[in-house]
């Protein structure tokens, strides 16, 4: 069963306008038997029936374990993937289609910042050469004469010496290298930003400064942003609404206060319960969840419900049917962030759970 859009949004997040639709998402890796004739015996399925909107000017992060496909579909935004079946329109128009020039022209506005800062940039390269190396692709955005002055901005914007634009990756930190990445991305003067887990393999005082950067580049740019982590702090600390994954399916999205305040789905609830507290006697007196067992196999996956494997709710229907990502009947006519899409049959609030518990 396929997931309808994420459709829920805060009231005060900037923009309103569509500006990214993605519908029923699916990437299926084969999986193949044979060295001369391939047979394919089955498929990973990374990515199965996702869809979300992303609105212009508004950051929507993408958690979950990892395996999960958040990085595939990151992939797939850029087209550096070919989904197995759905679609993803940017402004309409349905960019999986796209070869060639036009999608040339499309992938000049929705740029990506890669997780490794290591590896993303070519160690034989100056910094110069990789942050206007777009400009070679697009050379309408910025003539030859001018592309230095260019590069030096752009390394002003985010935060280096203007003066280092000949050093190369190995002279700089983990942290600058990324900033390095940040301005590639800019280059083009794109409209959306997929970052996919641009802050993991940084320190944590670093993390800091680069989410930082990224909040006023999306204020100075206009962007809007596809955040990708697995760090829900980060992610709260970024993003207007939030999408959890779980095997290759969004099981649970709203606005960040619905999703950290009020989440209903058992495995959103675990990962909350794993966050580190840095008050010690909140630490002490909050519950935890450990969840049994390992994640299943994207190759075959649990019939029904994906999580019911791991889940303390787990009951026959959810090994039956497939819950659907939609706001639980109960929660309807209810008030405030409680009501916001959640893929379980048994769908509630943390906090209830405790109280059922604590009465029985």
């Amino acid at each position: 069963m396929t997931s309808p859009e994420v459709t829920a949004k805060r009231a005060d997040a900037p923009g309103g306008e569509t500006i990214l639709e993605v519908r029923d998402l699916v990437k299926h890796f084969p999986l193949t038997q044979g060295i001369v004739f391939h047979r394919q015996v089955g498929a990973v399925q990374a990515v199965d029936g996702v869809s979300f909107d992303l609105h212009r000017g508004e950051t929507l992060g993408i958690v979950g374990e990892s395996g999960c496909g958040k990085s595939t579909i990151a992939k797939m935004l850029v087209n550096l993937e070919r989904p197995t079946a759905g679609g993803i329109r940017y402004k309409g128009e349905d960019i999986t289609r796209l070869s060639g020039r036009a999608l040339r022209a499309v992938r000049r506005n929705i740029q990506m910042v890669f997780q490794d800062p290591y590896t993303s940039l070519n160690p034989r390269m100056t910094v110069g050469d990789i942050v206007g190396e777009p400009y070679d692709i697009h050379p309408e955005v910025a003539p030859k004469g001018s592309r230095r002055a260019r590069v030096q901005e752009l390394l002003d914007v985010v935060g280096l010496n203007p003066e280092h634009i000949n050093r190369y990756p190995h002279q700089f930190s983990g942290g600058q290298r990324q900033r390095i990445g940040i301005a590639r991305g800019l280059a083009l003067r794109p409209e959306v930003i997929v970052a996919d887990e641009p802050v993991s393999a940084l320190d944590v005082s670093v993390q800091a400064q680069v989410v930082n950067l990224l909040e006023r580049l999306q204020d100075e740019f206009h962007l809007s942003y596809i955040f990708i982590a697995h760090d829900l702090s980060v992610v709260r600390h970024i993003s207007d609404r939030v999408a959890v994954m779980y095997l290759g399916r969004i099981v649970e999205s709203g606005t960040d206060t619905a999703i950290y305040e009020h989440a209903t789905h058992p495995y959103t609830q675990a990962l909350l319960s794993a966050v580190p507290v840095p008050d010690p006697e909140a630490r002490e007196t909050r519950g935890r969840i450990l969840l049994a067992g390992d994640v299943p196999s994207p190759a075959d996956p649990p019939s029904g419900c994906r999580f019911r494997t791991r889940c303390w709710k787990a009951q026959p229907v959810c090994a039956e049917k497939d819950p659907a990502l939609d706001v639980p009947p109960w929660f309807r006519e209810a008030e405030g962030a409680v009501a916001h899409p959640s893929a379980c049959h048994f769908a509630a609030e943390w906090e209830d759970e405790e109280r059922r518990r604590g009465s029985a």
